[in-house]
């Protein structure tokens, strides 16, 4: 059964983590991430995350362009063809990210919205969102501060989009805590995706 499912949080709460150790437990899965690695608008938007000096809105519509691609190249034939597609990142990451880098430069106003609206008329929401909830202070001394969204100043207002999209998107949105040991997190990602899987199920069989 077609089911898109994306895993989100804050760098270093360790969604990638999870998202690898599920390719054992769903082998025929399609496994994706986002910004994508391979093609030329993924390649585009990490030139511009190691970029201090980025425009941050033409790297929202780089990373907007990455999506889209995504969308049309591997997101949309693997639901039509009736997969589990389970994504490292989709578009809550910009809403988050990117919205709170717009706020940095108040350049827009209602920077999230404005981010929100953008994605709107084209993209595909997921049937269900697990967020790897982390304190960004905890989330910045994991990731190391390698480049300049992994600063913990910058990661609370991330996090404070976060709880916005939660709530708006409360339906999909599956909270789990990421300060428990890996091995925690991933039992709990795992008891959430298959509950969610077998609910789905059901509902398409009555």
């Amino acid at each position: 059964m077609a089911t898109l499912v994306t895993l989100e949080g804050l760098d270093g709460s360790g969604k990638t983590t999870v998202w690898e150790a599920l390719q054992d437990t769903y082998p025929e899965a399609v496994f994706t991430r986002e910004p994508t690695n391979d093609s030329w608008y993924g390649d585009a938007v990490y030139r511009s995350i190691e970029d201090d000096d980025a425009d941050s809105l033409a790297e929202l519509f780089l990373y907007t362009a990455d999506h889209a691609d995504h969308l049309s190249r591997k997101i949309e034939p693997a639901l039509e063809r009736g997969d589990l597609v389970i994504s490292d990142r989709y578009a809550d990451s910009r809403y988050a990210y990117q919205g709170a880098t717009l706020a940095e430069t108040g350049r827009i106003a209602e920077p999230l919205e404005y981010v929100v609206d953008i994605h709107e008329p084209f993209s595909i929401e997921p049937d269900l969102t697990i967020y790897l909830d982390l304190d960004p202070e905890t989330a910045a001394r994991r990731a190391g501060s390698t480049n300049k969204f992994e600063h913990a100043a910058y990661l609370e207002s991330v996090r404070e989009n976060y709880e916005l999209l939660a709530e708006r998107y409360a339906d999909r949105f599956v909270r789990v805590d990421a300060t428990q040991s890996p091995e925690s997190v991933l039992a709990e990602v795992r008891s959430v995706l298959e509950g969610a899987l077998e609910e789905q199920s059901a509902g398409a069989d009555s």
